[in-house]
Order: C-alpha cells, then structure tokens, then sequence
C-alpha cells in the first residue's frame, strides 16, 4: 500500500518504509517499517534531540538501497532561524545503516540529548497485511553494555535484531542515547548498524552459515554499475523511453531476492512492499520479459522452481505431483502452517510458464545442459497438465482451491475474488478455466516436443505432445469462441457455460499461438478498439462490461505486463501496427510516473483524464512491470532467436525515432539491433 510521504529504499528481500523525516512508527496495518524475509524487525524507530522530533526540510532516495533525510528539530517555524540541522543518510544492503550527523550552526557551544527510541514487533508481514498482528510468541529486549538487542521466539522459530553504534552510547529496553557538547560551528556523527538475525534450532545464525552477504554502500554501488554494464545499452532519440529503461533496469537490480536456499543467486521477487518473495508466475513471467537484456535470472528461477516442484498431494497447501509453487514465505504464519505458503501450490499458469521459459531461455543461451538436467522436472510439469489439472475431464486445465480458509478462489493471475464473471456480471461456479491458461498449455507442449526431439532423445515423444497440442488447439477454437462478440470468453464453467466477457486475455492467447490464423483479426481490432484500449493501454475488462470499473483491480484498470504480452502476441501473429500503437499508450504513460511503471493504473479513457491515475494500492517497484518496457523493446524491434543468430525486424510507432540496443547477449554472443520510426506529420512540416 503506498503511504502518503513515504521513503522507500530496498535491497532484495530487505526493506525499509518510513516516514519522510526518516522517522518509523508502525501500526498492525501499515508496511512501514525494516522489513526482512517477510519480518518486521524494527517498527518503531525515532530520532529526537533535546527531546525535540525532527522535521524534514528535504530527502532524497538517491539508489534503491539509500536515502538521505535533512531534518531540524521543532515545528516549521523554527525553520528560519533553526540552530542546528541534522542529517540521517541510510543504506539497506542485507541488514541496515544509518549514520546520524548533527551541525551546530550557532555561534555558541550546546550541550545536546540525542535519544534514538528502538522498538521491534516482528510482525509477520501477512499480519501486517491482513491488519491483525496476534503474537503467540514472546518478544525480549536486552540491553547490554555495547548494543541493544531486540529478538522474539515461539519454538524454533528465532528472530533478533541487534543495534550497536561506532559512538558510546547509553542502551535501555527502548533504545539508546548520547550526550554530545558541540562547540560552535562544529558538527558531530555516529555510524549506526541494525542487523537481522535468523536463527536456528541450535541458535546458529542461518544467514551467516549459508554465507548470505551483507553488503556495505560501496558494494552496493559496485553492484548496481556491474549490473547496468552487463546489460545492453539502449540508446533513443525519444529520451523517456531510454529513462524508462534505465529505471526498469534498476528497478530489477533493487527486486533481486537471494532465498536462505540459495546463497546469493537471484531471481525477481514480484514487488514491493508486500510481495518481496518469490512467486512462480511472477518470476517465470518476468524472466520471460526481460530475457534479451538479463538472460541469467532466468537459470537460477527455474532451478529454484524445479528444487521445490510438488512431490505428493496437500489439500492443505493445494499441492499435487509435478506442480510448480505460487507463493514462498519464509516468516511465522508460514512456519507455524497459520498460512500454506511454505511453499503454496494454489496457481494453474505456473507449471505450463515453465516449461515455456525452459525452452526460450535455451533457444536464447544455447543451455542445452539444464534442458537435459531439468528433463524429469519439465516430464512432471506436463504430467501434472494432463493427469491433475483436468478436473472436468474434457481436456482443459481448471482450479478450484482445495484449502478453503486460506487458499486462493482464483488461481489465474487475475487473482482477486471478482476477476471472473458472465456478462450479466454474476460469478460462475468451480471450477473454473480461463482461457490463456489454456493458451499456455498448448505453447508448452508444442516448446516440450521441440526440447523432446532434439535434447532428450525422445522423437515418440515429442510427437505424442504435438498431437495433443493440435487436439488442443482444435477443442479451444470450438469451445470458447464467443460468437455474438467475435471473440474467446473469458473463462467456461463446470457445465461448459462460458464467461462471455470481453477482456484483455485476448492478447494472450495471441502470445501463446493458439488462436486459428482466421480468428486473430477480430481479436485484433478488439485490443486496439474503443472498448478495450483506453489510448494508454488495454483494460482488463472491456468497457461496457456488468463489472467494468477503470480502477477495479483486475475488471477495468489497465496493467502494463499485461499490455506487454498482449503487444507481443500481437506481433507474433503479424499485427505490427497494432503491436506499436500498445507499446506507445504504455511507454507515454511510463513518462508520468518518473519512468516506474505502476503494478496497474486506472483504464480512464485518455482524452477524460489527459494523464493515467495510478491505482490506489499498486505496488512500486513490481517485478513484471519493471520488465514490460524491455519486453516491449523486443517487440517494437521484432528481435527474435534463430538458432545461433538473432533476427532484428523493427516496426516502431510513428514519431519514436531511432533506436540503438547494443550488446545484446544470446547463444550468439553480443550483437547490436537498430530500429528507426517513421515520422509524424509534425515532423515532417517541421
């Protein structure tokens, strides 16, 4: 949830949310706070001086991992002639610093109280979200003569945070203090390190025995220029889209999660602040979208992925055989099975998106070896589609929540409990199947009989999976074609009822080839039409539509990933025009929020609101709308691999410009692409 004057800084699964004095004072509701594989580990922190709080006159959230805060004591009138000025610059790099810097500016000397009140709840960040923080455990605070150390523990389960200061200070249960005489026009300063422990059954710190870092700000910084360096550059005549793609690529850095598991490797966590884990669809999507420019993030997802693939059958956590997680929580509600994330099974998309992103990321990278070393992995994923998916028994894949406290109603990636509706705007029973899961079926197994045929040695196989993909493909465009509409519904029900609404999972049918040549125009004229797009992007759900409401979460608000897929889809059955005009609504729209696409904004048509209305709780930054751009980047310049070499067929909207991409890693090496757009009629008389 965003707050209103909140700072922000991250680093993977750490971090921070305050106040803009720097200031952190949490409630139950509010995500504020120093946050650490889904623990609170301070929620209250509070910098006074002489008794006095601080007021910010400026803060700057210089990298993703640092802010500074320039603060004076008192009220805003005092600002004129205030005395003395203080200065908290902050990093987040596994654990957390802070220095604290206080300016005397008077030409007398001052004697100054400095108190720092600590405090740590160790909310559960699912406490925090559901707004009901019920400890069951017991917190502690010890003050000891060089550090305050703050912990909470309910079994095994063992979380401390421990305060120290490179300046002596006095540590009580609530904090800590200094007494400072400054002489005039003198300035003092303390370093101040907050780190997060997770321990073990047998006390031993589990970050430390499996090696996972904690970074200081120049490795930090270090870090981020490697990570911009190894990717390709984007040069543009139109400058917010160059901004824009340094933002993602910065954002993306920000968003990598190392799990205790994996000692330092990462992937995408979906978003900040309530979603810094892994989430299978989140991940694979992401990965997906941003293969051309980070192709590495893709090897460590699918490894975790197939590591924690379901084994057995858990009503409890909606697990099968050859399932791939939802959702994976490392806090105490999953620990103590208050909730099934540890990890939850509870989404139909993920186990056919990864068998999707196995094959592109080979035919990216030439990795043919974890082809062959995941093969037993990807044969569990596509038995899962065909033997516990169909719960209808007609060929298709349904869900229906077996856990029915805390399961997820729908398990497609519009998750929220309306997202699937008739026309009349009333809710179809379960189970249910949407259509582009469908979509994601039929790709999987035609890229499952591509790796079958050359990397697993199995020509029955892979013909075997090309048949049941052409059966599928058949069934599909019989089933779910709308006919009155011209379009696929939405979703069918038990009894085969459609959900006949008009909605943005069009797009990815078109993504995942399973839409018959025939049909793709209508779809096509749908996307970019009145009902749909918006002149920013594609709705959710139509305009006109029973539940239609531009910023309904999933029926009306516009999300960019989703637009990126839906431009990619697009393109791949030829329609570059309409492939642009989306990519142009979602990167003009980028240029209002600073380059940082939103997890979804409102589906206001453009013309009403001149500017997209960021909706009211999305999170930022968000893993698959920090890869939209580059997915939309690949689009606009028609990169895609063949074989050893890459193909470059550019089609940018009128009026971009030219458009640079160098360094473009793939099986290939590097290699450049380069795209100029066609001017507009201003450019021309110009």
């Amino acid at each position: 949830m965003a707050q209103a004057n909140t700072v922000r800084i991250l680093d993977g699964s750490t971090f921070v949310v305050s106040e803009d004095t720097g200031d952190i004072e949490a409630t139950p509701s509010e995500p504020t706070g120093l946050f650490s594989l889904d623990t609170r580990f301070l929620s209250r922190w509070v910098l006074t001086v002489n008794g006095e709080r601080l007021n910010a006159l400026s803060y700057d959230d210089l990298q993703y991992y640092e802010a500074r805060f320039f603060l004076v004591p008192g009220m805003p009138t005092h600002y004129v002639d205030a005395k003395l000025s203080i200065i908290r610059e902050r990093t987040v790099g596994g654990s957390f610093h802070e220095q604290v810097t206080i300016l005397n500016h008077d030409e007398k000397a001052v004697d100054l109280e400095i108190r720092m009140d600590a405090g740590a709840d160790f909310a559960d960040l699912f406490q925090v979200k559901d707004e009901i923080l019920n400890k069951k455990g017991e917190t502690y605070a010890e003050a000891e003569a060089d550090r305050l150390r703050l912990g909470y523990r309910r079994g095994n389960f063992r979380r401390e945070t421990l305060i120290s200061s490179s300046q002596t200070a006095r540590y009580d249960r609530n904090g800590f203090t200094y007494s400072v005489h400054l002489e005039p026009n003198t300035q003092w300063s303390t370093d101040i390190d907050v780190h997060t422990v997770v321990l073990g059954p047998a006390s031993e710190d589990l970050r430390m025995e499996l090696r996972v870092p904690s970074r200081d700000q120049p490795s930090l910084q270090r870090g981020l220029e490697e990570w911009i360096a190894a990717a390709p550059k984007v040069n543009s005549e139109c400058e917010h889209l160059a901004r824009t793609y340094r933002r993602s690529l910065v954002d993306l850095a920000a968003l990598r999660f190392s799990p205790l598991s994996l000692s330092g490797q990462t992937l995408p966590a979906a978003g900040l602040p309530w979603f810094m884990t892994m989430f299978g669809r989140d991940s694979i999507l992401t990965c997906l979208q941003v293969m051309p420019f980070v192709p590495g993030l893709s090897r460590t997802t699918l490894c975790l992925l197939a590591s924690l693939q379901g084994t057995r059958f858990d009503d409890f956590r909606d697990e099968d055989p050859g399932r791939i997680l939802h959702e994976l929580r490392a806090g105490e509600t999953a620990a103590f099975e208050e909730q099934p994330h540890s990890p939850y099974y509870g989404s139909v998309d993920a186990t056919p998106l990864f068998l999707v992103l196995l094959d592109e990321y080979e035919r990216w990278t030439g990795d043919v070896a974890l082809v062959r070393e995941l093969e037993q992995e990807a044969r569990a994923a596509l038995k899962w589609i065909d033997n516990y998916a169909d719960l209808v028994g007609n060929g298709y894949i349904w869900y229906e929540r077996r856990n029915t406290d805390t399961g997820l109603e729908n398990q497609c990636w519009k998750d929220s409990w309306d997202s699937i509706s008739y026309r009349d705007g009333t809710l179809p029973p379960f189970p249910r199947a949407t259509c582009e899961v469908q979509g994601y079926a039929y790709d999987a197994k035609v890229r499952a009989a591509r790796m079958a045929r050359e990397f697993w040695g199995d020509p029955a196989f892979a013909e075997q999976l090309e048949r049941e993909a052409e059966q599928l493909k058949e069934r599909f465009n019989r089933d779910w074609w709308v006919e009155d509409g011209q379009y696929f519904a939405l979703a069918l029900d038990p009894d085969g009822r459609k959900a006949d609404v008009l909605s943005s999972n069009i797009g990815h049918l078109l993504w995942s080839g399973i839409v018959d040549q025939d049909r793709a125009g209508k779809l096509a004229e749908h996307l970019v039409g009145p009902r749909l797009f918006s002149g920013w992007g594609v709705r959710t759900l139509a305009e006109g539509e029973a539940r239609y409401n531009p910023i309904g979460y999933h029926n009306g608000t516009i999300w960019p990933f989703d637009n990126s897929f839906i431009a990619w889809g697009l393109r791949r059955y030829g329609f570059v025009e309409e492939a642009a005009t989306i990519a142009d609504g979602i990167l003009a729209a980028a240029r209002y929020f600073d380059g940082r696409l939103p997890e979804a904004f409102g589906g206001y048509p453009r013309e009403l609101t001149k500017f997209p209305v960021e909706y009211p709780t999305a999170c930022s930054p968000q893993a698959w709308s920090t890869g939209a751009p580059m997915l939309l980047l690949r689009t606009m310049l028609g990169i895609e691999p063949h074989g050893g070499h890459l193909a470059v067929e550019p089609r940018l909207p009128i009026g971009m410009g030219r458009i640079e991409v160098l360094d473009i890693p793939g099986r290939w090496g590097r290699v450049d692409a380069f795209a100029r757009g066609r001017l507009n009629l201003h450019q021309l008389s110009g």
